[in-house]
């Protein structure tokens, strides 16, 4: 089995787990350690525990160690391997590694300017 980490902290959404574990949704949210009236309840090692939310509307994210965890351990799946993918360049990225150097530029040019002459 391999695990994809498809969220853009490397975390894993419902979608991307019910791909992985070859399960249907349903089945996904009821493998979830998730409580109605608690929004963080603690771990379980016979669940697959979720990411902490600071909101009851936050999306379910899981950590690709923890699916791993639960596919081994509980689902019982001997082979697990898992995959971390990085992100591909998007034009954001470019646009803000730019806007990066452009201020490192202006940082050093600034710093000059404020350093006394050497004498030669």
């Amino acid at each position: 089995m391999d695990t994809e980490a498809t969220h853009s902290q490397g975390l894993m959404t419902i979608e991307s787990i019910q791909k992985v574990l070859n399960r249907s949704r349903a089945s996904v949210y009821r493998y979830a350690n998730t409580e109605p009236n608690d929004l963080n309840p603690p771990y379980n090692p016979q669940r697959l525990n979720p990411e902490l939310r600071l909101n009851k509307d936050d999306p379910l994210l899981f950590h690709p160690n923890e699916v791993a965890r639960f596919a081994k351990d509980a689902l019982g799946i001997k082979q697990v391997t898992i995959e971390v993918q990085q992100p591909t360049e998007t034009v954001t990225q470019d646009l803000l590694r730019e806007i990066l150097n452009e201020l490192r530029k202006v940082r050093e040019v600034l710093e000059e300017a404020r350093s006394p002459a050497t004498p030669k």
